[in-house]
């Protein structure tokens, strides 16, 4: 049976640290995260890191359309020839974190998009907030992170862990574990265990919100010195022009305590005060 392993050895290569690669290798692991993306005939998946194409291929089997992206020009090759008789498969040569999401509106049967991907560690909250940036192309995610950092994602308000991801994904989608993947599965073996999350996109954030970029930067605040309160963290804002009434008087508006600190505030909470503190 075919695996990464196998392939890369053949073709003489081996994975690149500074790209983060580790190829999910165990055949019956790969069937149970297809099978979490639960591909339809009129589907277009997207796949971050389409690597050696193994799973590619197998969702390619069942898709619309498949859009393959990966950074690596060796597995660019790789992907080429493995899926060469898929014309329904377009291999994409770039870096994600570049790619433009919306522009395969023209291919979208079903209106959006399903993602997914093993995504490199050391870049994946970038990934992750950069998928929330065009979540209106998207229906759901199925993504590998390291389980630490999935932990984070799905940490509830109080939680030590509880931060950013934890709130932007809260406001966007609804998140779920569906797998933990040991390190044994991968090649080559990272000494970490991987957990597999579903991001299904709301249809509404959890509030409407008015700016999405005022709304991170405020959340940013609210997390940017954790042992602080919240209103002494959005004292960060007088640098921007804001007076201390001014953020009083939003706090009071959303209805936020600013004696709290940003870890015990839900992501309505901080919804309502960027709200509250956005200039129009």
């Amino acid at each position: 049976m075919t695996t990464p392993r196998k392939i890369l050895r053949s073709k003489g290569i081996r994975p690149l640290k500074r790209l983060g690669q580790t190829f999910l290798d165990d055949r019956n692991m790969i069937e149970k995260v297809i099978a979490v993306l639960d591909v339809q005939r009129d589907d277009v998946v997207i796949e971050i890191g389409a690597g050696t194409g193994i799973m590619t291929e197998e969702i390619a089997k069942k898709a619309f359309k498949m859009v393959a992206i990966e950074i690596d020009p060796y597995l660019i090759n790789i992907l080429k020839e493995r899926l060469s008789g898929y014309h329904n498969v377009d291999i994409v040569h770039a870096d994600v974190l570049n790619f433009d999401f919306s522009s395969i509106h023209s291919l979208l049967p079903s209106g959006k998009v399903k993602i997914i991907g093993n995504i490199p560690y050391h870049i994946s909250s970038q990934i992750l907030f950069r998928l929330i940036d065009y979540r209106d192309n998207i229906s759901f995610m199925v993504l590998m992170f390291q389980k630490e950092l999935a932990d984070r994602i799905c940490a509830y308000p109080g939680s030590k862990i509880y931060g950013i991801p934890s709130v932007l994904v809260d406001m966007y989608t609804v998140c779920s574990c569906e797998l933990n993947v040991p390190g044994q599965c991968f090649y080559p073996k990272p000494r970490v265990t991987s957990s597999v999350l579903k991001l299904v996109i709301r249809d509404r954030p959890k509030i409407d919100i008015k700016d999405h970029a005022f709304f991170i930067k405020i959340v940013r605040l609210a997390f940017s010195k954790r042992r602080k309160v919240l209103f002494n963290n959005l004292r960060g804002l007088l640098e921007q022009g804001y007076s201390e009434e001014e953020i009083n008087e939003a706090l009071q508006n959303s209805g936020v305590d600013g004696r709290k600190r940003g870890e015990t505030l839900a992501a309505v909470e901080l919804g309502a005060l960027s709200n509250a503190l956005l200039r129009l």
